[in-house]
């Protein structure tokens, strides 16, 4: 029995040697430790919103610089004001309060109302990627604030069954953006924004700075011809000078190295 133990004991020995040896080798395979670690703490500081933020940085960066800079981070509720506070200790002794407004029961972090109510009308021309531009040049952002992406767009529409575009097979869109309509008509994109922005033309625009949105329908009844009629007849009869009519400014004539006006 006491031979039984005694190679049992040896064996285990051995395998602990073994791992041991093993974990020698991943230390020293291992990259040196960051020179994030070794660099004053004041330094990072400076430039710490800028590394942050680079679209180089990423998840692994952003934890071994929070294990860097952060010692602790203590969170407490606020009842009174329905506030997650949050005191961030930071190395060297500095401290930090950060108050987060504190989520009611059953509230969900939900897509702003504005933000489905214009994709429902963007799927009328565009692609979901090109929603996902759209939305975040206009400053948009998600329930849980991130930015838009296309991937974004297509669970956005599934969750509301929002249906997706697709381009008419015949290609006649019954959807136009502004420089396919005006093509249509036959003026100009300025021509009809304006007549659009006047609602002499029903035109749908969702979003300050995204595209507008003609239906097809539209573009045939009476005020939207009219617009086109008075874009060409301007375009073929365009302003031009009174013959009777004065200048503004009076011709200058040089005599004897002195300038003369004529009135």
């Amino acid at each position: 029995m006491a031979g039984e133990l005694e190679t049992r004991w040896n064996r285990a020995l051995t395998q602990a040697a073994t791992v041991e040896a093993r974990i020698a080798e991943h230390d020293a395979a291992a990259p040196g430790s960051s020179s994030l670690a070794a660099l004053d703490t004041t330094k990072i500081g400076t430039n710490l919103r800028a590394v942050w933020a680079a679209p180089t940085t990423d998840a692994r960066l952003k934890k071994r610089i929070v294990r860097t800079v952060i010692q602790e981070v203590v969170a407490d509720l606020d009842d009174t004001a329905s506030e997650i506070v949050l005191l961030v200790h930071w190395i060297g002794g500095a401290h930090t309060e950060l108050r987060l407004t504190k989520r009611r029961r059953g509230q969900r972090n939900s897509t702003a109302s504005e933000t489905i109510a214009a994709v429902r009308q963007l799927v009328l021309i565009a692609s979901d990627d090109l929603i996902a531009g759209i939305l975040n040049r206009n400053g948009l952002l998600t329930g849980h604030g991130n930015r838009w992406t296309r991937e974004r767009v297509t669970s956005l529409r599934s969750h509301h069954k929002i249906p997706v575009f697709r381009p008419a097979p015949d290609g006649i869109e019954p959807w136009l953006n502004l420089t396919d309509a005006a093509r249509l008509l036959g003026v100009s994109a300025k021509n009809l924004r304006i007549a659009a922005e006047t609602r002499v033309v029903k035109g749908d625009h969702p979003l300050p700075d995204g595209p507008w949105l003609f239906s097809r329908s539209e573009l045939a009844p009476p005020q939207a011809q009219h617009v086109a009629f008075e874009a060409k007849q301007r375009a073929k009869h365009p302003a031009g000078p009174y013959p009777d009519q004065k200048s503004l400014f009076p011709s200058t004539t040089q005599r004897d190295g002195c300038y003369a006006a004529a009135l």
